[in-house]
């Protein structure tokens, strides 16, 4: 594995490089995780995949070159993300790609599947958190005044503690999830970090007719990936969504939230080579 960086006018973009094979795989890890994540599945795959696993933004070492609040507030849109992916291609001599993606990272992987879609051979979207943004959270990234009593919250420990508290009672989040979100957020900088992500990233939501219509069109095969345990994100979500699409597969396995482990890179064999 080597790590580098890409240097791109919005963003100085940290990212890992693993594997050898010949066809190229684009990473989105998950919430408070980084681009290293997806080398679980270097031994298995290695041969077939070079991995590009990025750090995305507000993660370990990716920095927008502009990190103040105000560029923070004014949000992420869905054109310069792509056009910050197309170079990162180009820079790498990547022409068509797969990409694996996690929990956040799954937002990230829908809009660029609707806007790349004729570049892609598979999609992999594990606890894909796209297609269930809670209403809170949509409620302060996108209103003013919600998103000012937002930041003021989130950047007291105190203020945090609080409100997922509040989540695990309303059943916003499990037990789990409630134990994960505590950890991540246990420093000011952790704390900024979810506010940043929450904020800056509230138009990566893609309408489902402009997802289903590309990877339709481009005949990209997706798999969907749920953990029986994960009330956060049960498989049902997908139903809907599976249902449109002509090359799909969905499976329930025998985990919580945390998909990307040891047991992941059999299950990807599966999906991939077994009929």
């Amino acid at each position: 594995m080597t790590d580098h960086f890409f240097y791109h006018p919005l963003v100085h973009l940290h990212y890992y490089r693993f594997g050898n094979g010949p066809k190229a795989m684009l990473c989105f890890h998950g919430y408070g995780m980084h681009g290293k994540q997806f080398n679980v599945l270097t031994e298995k795959f290695g041969d077939e995949y070079t991995f590009y696993g990025l750090d995305l933004f507000f993660h370990k070492q990716t920095k927008l070159t502009d990190p103040s609040v105000a560029q923070v507030k004014k949000g992420l849109a869905q054109a310069d993300f792509c056009a910050v992916m197309n170079a990162f291609c180009k820079h790498e001599s990547i022409d068509r790609f797969s990409i694996m993606s996690y929990s956040l990272g799954t937002h990230y992987a829908a809009v660029l599947a609707v806007q790349e879609a004729a570049r892609i051979d598979h999609l992999f979207m594990l606890a894909p958190s796209f297609l269930k943004v809670f209403p809170p959270l949509r409620i302060m990234a996108k209103n003013l005044i919600a998103n000012f009593v937002f930041r003021r919250l989130f950047l007291s420990r105190n203020g945090v503690k609080m409100m997922l508290g509040i989540c695990k009672t309303l059943g916003v989040v499990d037990d789990k999830g409630h134990e994960i979100l505590t950890s991540e957020m246990a420093t000011m900088d952790l704390r900024f970090a979810f506010y940043a992500n929450v904020t800056y990233l509230r138009f990566l939501e893609v309408e489902r007719s402009d997802l289903v219509a590309a990877l339709n069109a481009n005949k990209v095969a997706c798999y969907f990936i749920f953990g029986k345990r994960d009330k956060m994100y049960p498989s049902a979500i997908a139903d809907q969504l599976v249902a449109q699409l002509h090359s799909v597969k969905k499976v329930t396995i025998d985990e919580d939230h945390d998909l990307v482990n040891k047991n992941l890179p059999e299950k990807i064999y599966e999906l991939i080579y077994d009929n």
